[in-house]
């Protein structure tokens, strides 16, 4: 038997080998094995069986072992692999290694036990020797030459009440011998098994959300491709329709892969799920997976979808590889939110790799959000994608009324910058003496964005990055949040020597400071990176936050969508132009997208909400919009500009970017390579740049970039990849090509 292998050894290269008779039964595409490469062995996956016609198989060396009994990439996901390393230009051991968790990879799903066994039989003369010199010998010999099979050693040392070195000493003389038998693992250890559980009773559906279900089903019974965005409003029941769907597929014996943007999602998501599934049938499991798992959390569940005792898996980015069985349905919940491109390579993007697996199966890929991307909403006006809408709150709930406040007239008012206004401090006075609950969103942690000297002007800047150092006050320190470079927080300018250094701009850290000032009774946590580094914090505070223990939720992007919280009637945006004024063509959707999700959160209960918008430029189209909800106004403006200027969802966009220490020596590559690709495409290819990126400087390294605009990335980034293998780029520049980039930045 020959099998061709992808070595996990850096390089792209299909390897044949020889299996021995021994292993040939476990061995199928897919499998995980070891082989030798050079003088070492190294990890690989069986890519095919059988060797090309007229292939020399003579001195071919052979597999060493088969890591798992069963294969460790199904075929689909073999071919989903090899499409992501085609459209992503990335190796293709590099797009395996993501997809197979590391604890999979190392065999670890097999524990080692030790056996025991007879390896030389004794002549009579030889066991009256050894009973009368060493009787404790003499009786664990007897034992095991009664045995049919070797037997486990521990459990013979604790039966026999041997010793180990009793056992050694039968070793060394060659009469017994040990063997390593692989036990497979028990038992799922489950991080979730003590979740708290929501009502299990499915409520009623409304007529829009029976549409949907109605839709969605039809879908699954064709048995056929297809995507469906499901558009609704915050709080319209989304999470219902997708709960129909799921157990529509259960029922038919199928598989569910349900993704969420955020970790911090992950818990809600799961209680959710777990209390409708176990109420349709208990053997219903619901494996969990994110990146905040330890790598034997992430092992066992692995392990329950690749034998099939689990059918559902709900987390992040990754959960989209997990091995599930027999797949028939895909949600990809808030499908707009940029978590789901990876930013290291592979730079995949959760969703687009959730439709392309979906058509590997013939499933159903459902993708669902308040605020979706201008991509999916163009595909679905052009037909490719279905469009199912939920355009009322269930219960004819209201949403919530929004109110805008001109910063500028209060910075005129208050002779200064204020962090909350008037509006906003009075509105949560007055749910706190209603006992209600409110939820303030900023998109920056720490307590302020920089440091600044009134007297010369200077910004306290990172030594390494372009970009000015955060003041967190809690201990007085500077922080670089891209190369996490630390230190103290001056008493004086370091150029002019003035005290007259202040921070600026502001952060979660003021915000809670600000808040705690105003309402100083009030039960307050913030929630950011700062405050979440301790495992299974998220479940702690919102589970203390849905309990009521906590009056007011600081927080950034992590608590700005998803969540439900019935008792929320205030949400407060304490700057919404944050992320409106960066260079980045999405900025405006961006901007709608975080207002009409972090708005979402309020009034979901009996109710009504309320939410106040803190601005300098009230007069922005993503604000105005974001003001009723009106996301077909707002995609029709934006879509129009997006069209005049041929941006995505119009073309392709592809971003080459340069990084390296000297930069004269980048800008001057760059611009060579850039000359290199005009004459190679011509027009197929609208090259811009090369540039400085935005942010030009992170960890002593200088940044540049060119953007490839394109009719298709398919047709052009192989022949872009081979191209720049071939530049001699030297050795000091890295570069990397990220096909349809989420981020400009």
């Amino acid at each position: 038997m020959i099998v061709g292998v992808h070595p996990l050894a850096g390089f792209d290269k299909l390897l044949h080998y020889r299996v021995p008779a021994n292993l040939a039964a476990t061995v199928a595409v897919g499998s995980l094995v070891r082989i030798p490469v050079l003088r070492t062995l190294r990890l690989g996956i069986v890519g095919e069986i059988g060797a090309p016609k007229d292939f020399p198989l003579e001195r071919l060396k052979s597999v060493a072992q088969v890591v798992h009994p069963f294969p460790a990439l199904t075929e689909e996901l073999l071919r989903l692999a090899r499409w992501m390393a085609n459209y992503y230009a990335c190796s293709l051991d590099g797009v395996i290694e993501t997809m197979i968790p590391g604890a999979v990879r190392s065999g670890a799903g097999l524990k080692m036990q030790k056996m025991l066994g007879v390896t030389r039989r004794l002549e009579a003369a030889e066991l009256e020797t050894l009973q009368r010199r060493a009787p404790q010998q003499a009786r664990l010999y007897a034992f095991l030459a009664q045995q049919f099979k070797p037997q486990s050693k521990a459990l013979v040392l604790s039966r026999l009440g041997v010793s180990a070195a009793t056992v050694a000493a039968l070793e060394k003389r060659g009469i017994l011998g040990e063997t390593a038998l692989r036990v497979e693992r028990e038992a799922y250890r489950d991080d979730f098994s003590a979740e708290e559980r929501v009502a299990s009773a499915p409520p009623k559906l409304n007529e829009e959300q029976a549409a949907a279900v109605t839709q969605v089903g039809s879908r699954l019974a064709a048995q056929r491709f297809n995507v469906t965005l499901l558009h609704g409003v915050t709080g319209s029941g989304k999470t219902e329709v997708y709960l129909h769907a799921i157990d529509t597929v259960l029922q038919a014996g199928g598989g569910v892969i349900f993704l969420v943007p955020e970790v911090a999602l992950t818990p809600q998501t799961v209680a959710r799920l777990r209390s409708r599934l176990e109420a349709i049938a208990p053997d219903h499991k619901c494996v969990v997976w994110h990146s905040h798992l330890s790598e034997g959390e992430r092992l066992d569940g692995w392990l329950a979808l690749a034998k099939g005792e689990a059918r559902v898996v709900v987390g992040a980015r990754s959960a989209v590889f997990a091995p599930v069985q027999n797949l028939r349905l895909i949600v990809v919940d808030e499908e707009h939110e940029p978590a789901y491109k990876q930013d290291e390579t592979p730079r995949y993007h959760g969703r687009d790799v959730a439709v392309y697996r979906a058509k590997l199966n013939a499933a159903v890929c459902l993708l669902g959000s308040a605020t979706p991307s201008l991509e999916s909403y163009a595909n679905t006006r052009a037909g490719r994608y279905d469009l199912a809408e939920l355009r009322q709150r269930v219960d004819a709930r209201r949403l919530p009324h929004i109110d805008v406040v001109d910063m500028r007239i209060e910075v005129a008012r208050s002779r200064g910058l204020t962090t909350l206004s008037r509006k906003l401090a009075d509105a949560m006075r007055d749910r706190l003496e209603k006992k209600e609950q409110t939820i303030l969103f900023i998109n920056r942690r720490g307590y302020s964005s920089s440091m600044l000297c009134t007297e010369c002007g200077h910004v306290e800047d990172c030594a390494h990055c372009s970009i000015a150092m955060t003041y967190h006050r809690t201990d007085e320190t500077l922080r670089c949040h891209l190369c996490g470079e630390q230190r103290p927080a001056p008493l004086t300018c370091p150029k002019c020597r003035s005290p007259k250094i202040r921070w600026r701009g502001l952060g979660t850290q003021r915000v809670e400071e600000a808040v705690r000032r105003v309402l100083p009774r009030a039960r307050i946590e913030r929630m950011d990176t700062d405050t979440m580094g301790k495992k299974n914090r998220f479940r702690e505070i919102l589970s203390q936050f849905r309990a009521g223990r906590i009056d007011v939720l600081v927080g950034t992007q992590m608590i700005g969508k998803g969540l439900d919280f019935p008792n929320v009637t205030l949400v407060g945006l304490v700057d919404a132009d944050i992320s409106m004024h960066i260079p980045d063509f999405r900025a405006n959707e961006r901007t709608f997208q975080l207002l009409v999700q972090v708005a979402g959160r309020a009034g979901r209960g009996d109710r009504a909400g309320e939410v106040v918008v803190q601005t300098f430029t009230p007069q922005a189209e993503a604000i105005q919009f974001s003001r009723h909800a009106d996301y077909a106004g707002f995609a029709e403006s934006e879509l129009k500009l997006r069209h005049d200027f041929k941006y995505p969802p119009y073309r392709h966009l592809i971003q080459h970017r340069f990084r390296g220490p000297n930069v004269e020596k980048l800008k001057f590559f760059s611009e060579q390579w850039a000359r290199r690709v005009e004459e190679a495409f011509g027009a197929r290819i609208e090259l811009r740049g090369p540039s400085p990126a935005p942010i030009e400087k992170i960890k002593d390294e200088y940044r540049w970039q060119i953007w490839y605009f394109t009719a298709s990335v398919s047709k052009v980034i192989g022949e872009l990849d081979r191209l720049r293998r071939e530049f001699p780029w030297p050795d000091e520049i890295t570069q990397v090509l990220d096909s349809d980039p989420v981020s400009l930045m």
